[in-house]
């Protein structure tokens, strides 16, 4: 993002209100209190918290020392709060300003730090009230997983689901004494179990298999084993219609039974890369499972190919959420069957599990979690299980596991771009100087045209040099030649900007016009016209052509 200087002019002399937060900060700003303040922000519908500017009128920007790592900074606030907050420096004569962009919360949604709800209040944060909550959530309807199903009793729950639930969350809290609970007061504490009324939150987690044939049948998991893509009966198919702590291991089991494993070499060791993540499929589960929508009839599908996962719930994305923003943005569909959940440390935070798909791939040279086919009635999820380049997992292992450690998800999404010479959004891009300086990525030329690789360092350690050089330098002369040979093949009416950019679509504009002007100092072609308007020709422009018009259009 980048704020124009009119813009900050505006919000300096606007008084401080709903979407904007200024905060004087000359030497430094609490971390924790900046994560409160974007989460009290965010709860009031987004806005802007600028750092180094006088928070009384007339305002002054006075300058801020604080996180003079943006970057970091930015990759802390995702890692803690499973939003992207983006962090914009700013230089002014008069100081360093930081601005913090705060995304405003989805419909039906509500941001928490350490499980507290935050607004703004007067110079501090408070609590938001039971009603706001209450208010809050019901933007989108009421949650039927809070549901109390009228005919359900508490002997249609398993005990031994129930105590595995138990067991699980006094470890995550370790508080030993939940493990002395009865199960009703085990489901009353954890909001499952309701005036004495079972929801379909513990139906869905608990419920017996008679219990849920008799009142939510839907909720079910089918899982087909398929040896080719042909049509026609699966070589194996389970169905799984009891409550989802009777299950998830076994299903796991079933899919490891035929998960092959794919063998690479570092150096004098040889390891090797599972075609199916436990942590991925694991995760894949528990979306299908928590975000599905229980009020469709349909069933949850797993199909296990040779070499992918398909993962098919009932219902699309819930409101707000898009392929695009599926990392940075979260909406549970079913609120009360993600908080239990979590509870017993099955979802550590919010949105983490999408997060944790995305990383795993890309660490293990996995083509990228795949959204294709999803539509409004349902969600179609592809874990594909090939390994697409081992020299990659080698470059990713041997960054070291405290450095990943501290990565985000879009470093890692940098990187795998960066390998697979995908081109970078903005978003993106804002990771790149991080990377530079933890030597996982490299930079060449200056200003708009430089370029961005993984590190030469790297590429050495595995053995792989040639393809740092590929990538460096015959990249540059392979795409010079591209440009040369689209010239010279509409010699006749001139090539134009527009259709270098279809030639090279991975490049931006800026690039492309270094290239050409390389390509006009060499002689190699030349231009005509300016602007929008300027053709390519091959040669040297005709000996009609004005030379001072000719070093005009090399420069404009």
């Amino acid at each position: 993002m980048r704020t124009p200087p009119e813009q900050l002019q505006q919000w300096l002399a606007e008084p401080e209100g709903t979407r904007l937060e200024f905060k004087e900060a000359k030497a430094r700003y609490d971390f924790e209190k900046l994560l409160q303040y974007c989460v009290a922000l965010a709860n009031e519908g987004g806005g802007k918290i600028v750092l180094g500017v006088t928070d009384r009128r007339p305002r002054r920007v006075v300058g801020t020392a604080a996180f003079d790592e943006p970057g970091r900074t930015e990759a802390g606030l995702h890692q803690r709060l499973s939003h992207r907050i983006p962090v914009e420096e700013l230089k002014l004569p008069e100081g360093r300003l930081l601005i913090v962009h705060v995304p405003g919360r989805l419909p039906g949604t509500a941001w928490q730090i350490d499980g507290r709800y935050l607004k703004r209040a007067g110079d501090d944060v408070a609590s938001l009230g039971d009603a706001e909550l209450k208010a809050i959530f019901a933007e989108t309807g009421p949650d039927f997983s809070a549901e109390v199903c009228p005919a359900a009793l508490l002997s249609d729950l398993s005990p031994a689901a129930i105590a595995t639930f138990r067991a699980r969350w006094a470890q995550k809290t370790r508080d030993e004494r939940k493990a002395g609970w009865g199960d009703a007061e085990t489901l009353t504490n954890a909001e499952l179990l309701v005036d004495g009324g079972v929801t379909y939150a513990a139906l869905i987690l608990f419920g017996t298999r008679p219990a849920l044939g008799r009142h939510l049948a839907q909720a079910e998991l089918v899982f087909e084993y398929r040896s080719s893509e042909a049509s026609g009966p699966a070589a194996q198919r389970e169905e799984f219609r009891e409550g989802f702590f009777a299950w998830h291991d076994a299903l796991w089991t079933l899919i490891n039974l035929r998960n092959e494993r794919e063998p690479y070499r570092d150096g004098l060791f040889v390891m090797d890369v599972p075609t199916f993540d436990e942590v991925q499929v694991r995760e894949a589960l528990l979306n299908a499972v928590a975000h599905r929508d229980y009020r469709l009839g349909g069933s949850v599908f797993v199909r296990q190919f040779a070499q992918r996962l398909e993962v098919v719930s009932p219902g699309g994305f819930p409101p707000g959420i898009t392929k695009d923003n599926v990392l940075d943005q979260q909406s549970p569909r079913n609120r009360r069957l993600a908080e239990a959940l979590a509870r017993c440390g099955l979802i550590e935070r919010s949105g983490q599990g999408m997060n944790l798909m995305f990383e795993r791939a890309i660490r293990q040279g996995k083509p990228l979690p795949d959204f294709t086919g999803t539509s409004a009635h349902e969600v179609r999820l592809c874990l594909n299980g090939l390994v697409s380049d081992p020299a990659f997992v080698r470059f990713m292992e041997r960054l070291g596991e405290e450095t990943l450690r501290g990565f985000s998800t879009h470093d890692f999404l940098v990187l795998d771009h960066l390998h697979r010479e995908q081109p970078l959004n903005e978003a993106l891009r804002s990771r790149l100087p991080r990377l530079v300086e933890m030597g996982a990525v490299e930079s060449t030329g200056r200003g708009r045209a430089t370029r961005y690789l993984l590190s030469h360092r790297l590429y050495e350690a595995i053995g792989a040099k040639g393809v740092y050089t590929r990538k460096l330098g015959l990249d540059r002369d392979t795409n010079k030649a591209l440009l040369r040979r689209h010239i010279e093949r509409n010699k006749a009416v001139g090539a134009r900007m527009e259709e270098f950019r279809q030639v090279l679509p991975a490049l931006a504009r800026s690039e492309i016009q270094v290239l050409l002007r390389e390509l006009v100092a060499e002689q190699a072609v030349h231009k005509r016209g300016v602007t929008r308007a300027a053709r390519y020709y091959p040669g040297v422009p005709p000996a009609d052509c004005n030379p001072g018009q000719q070093v005009a259009n090399e420069t404009g």
